[in-house]
């Protein structure tokens, strides 16, 4: 009988343990800017709840609105947080209406607090859903915000991911179970297709203007390009080609003369492209989003 205590004593410690996000780490995301108090009033509705969290910064640099870029940063930063880190994510136009509020839980442990609205679109590709649940208001709702209807990421998101990160709530009590189905974003998956590599262009490098491309490493490896061989690259803002030329493989920048494009593998391991101390996005009035593509085929080996 004792030994059977000990055994479900563990076993309720354990579930406990999974339950709720132990590592009191909290990361904010939105399109705020810091121009205001608003990402200040976030933390200090975080801090209200529990003086001990660590609060830190993915970025608030969003462009207003722009729900796929929320998408991408979200799938370019967690995967380095370790799990039960909380993602604080608030890019709402939609706020107050219908729209749920959502807290997912990646297959690797890391807990993103949104609207579902699309922001969670690569997340949910990249890492996966274990589990998602609705925000019950009734409950994880800032004291005395009831009428509050346009300021969520204060009243409803911060709050919720500070209970949740404090261990003041477990997972469980976040909300209802949701289907592990979520909005989400169209785009052009990368493929090979009769020697044609298809994808998007998730984001851009937007402190020197490269652009980036959704196609992997092993994708391109596939076309066994080696360093020097010659892209011919074509780029599409909804379906209309706004880009079309031929450039290098190259394995840094200084490869090509000043001002001269390149195809390169960035740091995310994917097909980039570049002008040599140049901006490639501002020369070409190239954008990024779901309605961006692009097709690479080779012309020289």
């Amino acid at each position: 009988m004792h030994k059977r205590l000990i055994l479900s004593i563990a076993l309720l410690l354990l579930f406990v343990q999974f339950s709720i996000a132990q590592n009191k780490i909290v990361v904010f995301q939105s399109d705020f800017g810091l121009k205001d108090g608003a990402v200040s009033a976030m933390k200090g509705v975080a801090m209200g709840v529990s003086p001990d969290l660590k609060l830190f910064d993915l970025t608030h640099e969003i462009p207003n609105y722009n729900i796929w870029e929320a998408s991408y940063r979200l799938y370019q930063t967690v995967p380095y947080w370790p799990a039960g880190t909380l993602f604080v994510s608030v890019v709402d136009p939609g706020v107050g209406t219908s729209r749920k509020s959502v807290v997912l839980k990646t297959k690797t442990g890391q807990f993103i607090v949104t609207p579902d609205n699309g922001t969670l679109t690569l997340i949910a590709e990249s890492l996966g859903i274990a589990e998602l649940r609705e925000i019950d208001e009734k409950v994880n709702r800032r004291n005395g915000s009831q009428d509050s209807y346009t300021f969520h990421g204060r009243d409803v998101y911060a709050y919720t991911a500070a209970r949740l990160a404090a261990g003041v709530i477990t997972y469980e009590q976040v909300g209802p179970v949701l289907p592990l189905n979520i909005v989400s974003i169209p785009y052009q998956k990368a493929v090979l297709e009769n020697g044609v590599l298809k994808g998007d262009i998730p984001i851009l490098d937007v402190q020197y203007g490269n652009v980036w491309t959704n196609i992997d490493a092993s994708l391109f490896a596939k076309l066994n390009l080696k360093f020097g061989g010659i892209l011919q690259v074509s780029i599409f803002h909804d379906h209309k080609k706004v880009y079309e030329g031929a450039m290098p493989y190259c394995q840094t920048f200084a490869v090509v003369p000043v001002g001269k494009p390149l195809a390169y593998i960035n740091s995310l391991m994917q097909l980039s492209f570049a002008l040599n101390q140049g901006d490639f996005a501002k020369d070409y009035h190239v954008g990024s989003g779901g309605d961006w593509s692009v097709e690479i085929t080779i012309t020289h080996k």
